[in-house]
C-alpha cells in the first residue's frame, strides 16, 4: 500500500521510523561488539586450536581486510540493488559467518569465517547508516537518531570486552561468535518496518569495475601493511612495498573517479567540505580510541593482572560519558548549533583524557590513573561520533546514501589500521629502549618489563593526544557547515511516500 498524503504518511511513518531504528542500532551493536569480543576470545581460540603466535594475528586481520577493503563496494551495492535487501543479505551473511567460526573445527575454517564475516560487515554497515539516512530528514528527529546511533558506535566495543569476558569466562570463546546469531535474527525482524527500496541504478547501467577493482586493492593494500608494520617495522621492504602500491592504487582510483559516467566514489561526495571533514574527524578520532583500549586492555590485563570480564567492567564508565554526551547533549545541540561548534571540541576534550593517561606508572590506580582520562575519552567522543555520523550523510542524493555512508566507515576502518600501527610502533619502541640493559644497565626483570610497557604506553598516549589536536584544528578549520536551518538531511529522499511492507 502508498500513501501519497503529507499529514497521513508522516503520521504512519513517524512509529515506523523509530521502530526501524531499533533494527538497526541492533546490527551496528553486533558489528562493533565482534571488533572487541574477538580480541577477548583470542587468547582461548589459539589454544583451542593450536593457532601458533606468529599466526594468531590473522584472526583479527582477516576481519579488518575484508571489512575494510570491500566497504565502498558494499555501500554502491546497497544503493543500486536497494538498502532493506542488502541490509538483510549482510545480516544474515553475517550471522552465518559467526556461526560458522563458532564451530570451526580448525584454524583455517576460523580464518575462512572471519574473512566472511569481514565481507557481509562491509555490505551491512553501510546499508544500516544510509537506511537510517533516508528514514530521519527532520533536522531535531534526525539528531537523536544519529546520537543513539553515534553512542552505538563509540561506546559499543567496551561493552565487547564486557561481553567477551562473560562469554568466556563462563561458557566458551565460540559463544563469543554464536552471540551475533540471536542478535541477527531479531534484527532481520527489521524487514517489515525498514523503508522500502529505492535503487540508483537501472538495467542499463554500467558498473564502475575499473574504480572497484582499484578501491578494493589499494585498500587491502594499505590495511594489510599497516597490520604488517605492526611486527615487520615500518622501514620493512614488505610494509614500504604495500604501502606504496596502495597509495599508488588509490591515486588511479580518484583520477578514474573524475572520469567515468557512473563513478563508484563520485567525487561530489567527498569534496563537500561539512562531509570531508565529518571523514576526516572520524578517521583521526579513532586513534585516539583505539589507542585508549588497546593500550589500557593491556595495561590492565598484562600490568595490572585484571581479568578479562573485570577489563571490560573497567571500560563501563566510559560508555555510560558517551551516552550522556551523545545522547544528553548532542542530540539536543546537532540542530542548532554549526557542526563544528561540537566535534572540534569533542576532540580537545578527548585528547585531554588521553593526555591524563600519559603520566601512568605499573603502581596507578583505576580511580586515580585510568578512570578520568578513559571518561573524558568517552565524553569526547560522544559529541564527535553523532554529529560526524549526521553529517556524513547529510545533503547527499539518496542515490548517493549507501557510498556516503560506506566511505566514513572506510575513514574509520583505514584510521584505525594505521593509528594502532602507528602507535604500537611507537610504544614497542619505547618500551625496547626502557629494558634494554645496555642503554639502561639494570637487570630485566619482570618490574622492569611491567614498567617498560607502561612507558611505551605512554609516549603513544603522547602521539594519540597530538593527533587528535590537529584533528581538532583541520575539523574548526574546513567545516564552514552554518547553524542548521531545517530541512532534509538527505536530498531526494522521498520521506512523504511510505510503502508498506
Amino acid at each position: 500500500m502508498s500513501t501519497d498524503t503529507t499529514g497521513t504518511a508522516t503520521a504512519a511513518a513517524a512509529p515506523r521510523r523509530w521502530l526501524a531504528l531499533i533494527f538497526i542500532g541492533l546490527a551496528q551493536l553486533m558489528i562493533v561488539l565482534d571488533i572487541t569480543i574477538v580480541n577477548i576470545a583470542l587468547p582461548s581460540a589459539q589454544q583451542d586450536l593450536g593457532v601458533s603466535d606468529g599466526d594468531r594475528q590473522w584472526v583479527v586481520t582477516a576481519y579488518t581486510l575484508a571489512f575494510g577493503s570491500l566497504l565502498l563496494l558494499g555501500g554502491r551495492i546497497a544503493d543500486y540493488t536497494g538498502r532493506r535487501r542488502a541490509f538483510l543479505i549482510g545480516l544474515l551473511g553475517f550471522a552465518a559467518a559467526s556461526a560458522l567460526g563458532g564451530a570451526a573445527p580448525e584454524f583455517g575454517v576460523l580464518l575462512a569465517a572471519r574473512a566472511l564475516q569481514g565481507a557481509f560487515a562491509a555490505l551491512l554497515a553501510p546499508s544500516a547508516l544510509s537506511l537510517l539516512a533516508v528514514s530521519f530528514t527532520e533536522p531535531r528527529e534526525r539528531a537523536k537518531a544519529f546520537a543513539i546511533f553515534g553512542a552505538i558506535a563509540a561506546g559499543g566495543s567496551a561493552i565487547g570486552l564486557v561481553l567477551g569476558g562473560v562469554l568466556t569466562e563462563y561458557l566458551d570463546w565460540r559463544w563469543c561468535l554464536y552471540v551475533n546469531v540471536p542478535i541477527a535474527v531479531i534484527a532481520a525482524f527489521g524487514r517489515y518496518v525498514l523503508p522500502a527500496d529505492t535503487r540508483a541504478g537501472s538495467a542499463s547501467s554500467r558498473f564502475d569495475i575499473p574504480g572497484v577493482l582499484l578501491a578494493v586493492t589499494g585498500l587491502v593494500a594499505v590495511v594489510y601493511g599497516c597490520s604488517e608494520a605492526e611486527s615487520e617495522g615500518w622501514d620493512s621492504l614488505t610494509v614500504t612495498g604495500l604501502l606504496t602500491l596502495g597509495a599508488v592504487l588509490l591515486l588511479a582510483f580518484v583520477a578514474v573517479e573524475r572520469r567515468v559516467a557512473r563513478p563508484l566514489l563520485p567525487p561530489r561526495v567527498v569534496t563537500d567540505r561539512t562531509r570531508g571533514a565529518a571523514y576526516l574527524a572520524v578517521g583521526l578520532s579513532v586513534v585516539g580510541m583505539f589507542a585508549m583500549f588497546l593500550f589500557l586492555t593491556y595495561y590492565m590485563q598484562v600490568v595490572k593482572e585484571y581479568s578479562a570480564m573485570r577489563t571490560g567492567v573497567a571500560f563501563l564508565p566510559m560508555t555510560a560519558a558517551v551516552l550522556v554526551a551523545a545522547g544528553g547533549i548532542a542530540s539536543r545541540l546537532i540542530p542548532k548549533v554549526p557542526p563544528r561548534v561540537l566535534i572540534a571540541p569533542g576532540l580537545l576534550i578527548a585528547a585531554t583524557g588521553v593526555a591524563l593517561l600519559v603520566p601512568l606508572d605499573a603502581g596507578s590506580s583505576y580511580a586515580a590513573g585510568v578512570l578520568p582520562g578513559e571518561v573524558l575519552v568517552g565524553f569526547g567522543m560522544g559529541l564527535v561520533m553523532a554529529p560526524s555520523m549526521n553529517y556524513a550523510t547529510h545533503g547527499v542524493r539518496a542515490e548517493d546514501a549507501g557510498i556516503a555512508s560506506a566511505t566514513i566507515n572506510t575513514a574509520q576502518q583505514v584510521g584505525g589500521s594505521i593509528g594502532t600501527a602507528l602507535l604500537n610502533t611507537v610504544a614497542a619502541d619505547a618500551t625496547a629502549e626502557y629494558v634494554d640493559p645496555a642503554r639502561n644497565g639494570h637487570e630485566v626483570t619482570p618490574q622492569v618489563l611491567r614498567d617498560g610497557l607502561v612507558e611505551g604506553f605512554s609516549h603513544a598516549f603522547v602521539y594519540a593526544a597530538v593527533i587528535l589536536v590537529v584533528a581538532a584544528a583541520a575539523v574548526a578549520v574546513l567545516m564552514n557547515t552554518p547553524r542548521p536551518k531545517g530541512g532534509s538531511g538527505v536530498d531526494d529522499a522521498e520521506p512523504l511516500t511510505v510503502h508498506m511492507g
